[in-house]
């Protein structure tokens, strides 16, 4: 069975921008998903989050290309009255996290939640990776 992911939005914007240093371990997250070997979910609030800080980088235009080409591939999970209301309830410290969090919660299987930003997720019910250590955990079960 294929793991579904839940990526939390740095990893997004690494991938669709390039950032360095952290580009390629984001973008082989995604290749992964390209090749069904993972199942990728994203919030819908990603969405608007990584379009604000991407069209900074690289315009907008190219910015809203890049997403529009990425999200046909990957499963969008909406931010209900329910997963906000669970946020505030979480003990995660910030605001955006704690959402995102719930919202992964909100789907059945989630396994993980892909972050560069693991500190924030340290009261996660879910399984918590920096892309560097879950690709390195996946090595080990290859």
């Amino acid at each position: 069975m294929v793991s579904k992911l839940f990526v939390d939005t740095d990893v997004i914007i690494d991938h669709l921008t390039d950032r360095s240093p952290f580009a390629n371990q984001s973008s082989i997250i995604f290749e992964m998903h390209e090749q069904n070997k993972i199942k990728i979910h994203i919030s819908s609030m990603s969405v608007n989050n990584v379009h604000y800080i991407s069209r900074k980088i690289i315009g907008d235009k190219a910015s809203k290309n890049l997403i529009e080409k990425l999200i046909d591939n990957l499963e969008i999970v909406g931010t209900t009255k329910k997963e906000i209301k669970q946020a505030f309830r979480s003990g995660i410290s910030d605001f955006e996290d704690s959402i995102q969090h719930a919202t992964a919660m909100s789907v059945a299987g989630i396994e993980a939640i892909i972050t560069r930003n693991i500190k924030d997720y340290r009261k996660s019910k879910i399984a918590v990776f920096s892309p560097e250590i879950y690709l390195k955990t996946q090595l080990k079960e290859e």
